[in-house]
């Protein structure tokens, strides 16, 4: 089946915005639905169905899965996973688009870019903010809401377009909502931790 426009900007949209959140698992999960004849991938997305980067984003995604829920080593899976997940995300966007003439593709490009960095610092602007309570187990369940929020997004994309826009519209309203919210607490804790210090510190 040959994707439409609104189609193929719904999967450009999608594997922007879900790659800012879990990039293997987008990576793989639409490498494998494509191997398994599920979904038509367009030709520039034809890559992703290689055993080889199969079996290294299932393997990366393995690994991520865990990293993200231990308080810490999520926060620092993200500050390194900023240079990865935004390009990756532009990149994957243009390749939806790779046959088609250059401005669609850079627009999906720029498209793919910008969700791909509104997810990602929405997610790690949350995460290290929860990471500030003792208990595990709201960590836990924001990750596993990562996790469940992938395959539903790229899902809704492939066979419901429309309703993935709605749902998209939804998502970036919270999402910017919750980069203000998250960056004011976190700035107003690292100025408390900073006056800590400073008060400790023994006076000349």
């Amino acid at each position: 089946m040959n994707l439409d426009t609104a189609q193929l900007l719904a999967v450009a949209a999608a594997l922007g915005w879900a790659s800012g959140l879990r990039l293997y698992a987008v990576v793989f999960l639409t490498g494998l639905a494509g191997a398994l004849e599920l979904v038509n991938l367009p030709p520039g997305l034809h890559v992703l169905q290689s055993p080889m980067l199969l079996a290294a984003s299932g393997f990366m995604l393995f690994v991520e899965f865990f990293a993200d829920k231990i308080p810490g080593v999520d926060t620092a899976w993200d500050v390194i996973h900023t240079l990865v997940r935004i390009p990756a995300g532009a990149a994957l966007a243009a390749a939806t688009f790779g046959q088609d003439p250059t401005a669609w593709t850079l627009a999906a490009a720029l498209l793919g870019g910008t969700l791909a960095a509104t997810s990602h610092i929405a997610k790690a602007t949350t995460r290290a903010a929860i990471n500030t309570s003792p208990e595990p187990f709201s960590n836990i369940g924001m990750s596993l809401l990562g996790d469940g929020m992938v395959p539903l997004s790229l899902w809704l994309a492939w066979a419901h377009p429309y309703a993935f826009f709605a749902l998209l519209a939804v998502a970036l309203c919270v999402m910017v909502g919750v980069i203000v919210v998250m960056s004011r607490f976190l700035g107003a804790l690292v100025r408390r931790v900073s006056g800590w210090f400073a008060a400790r510190q023994p006076s000349m």
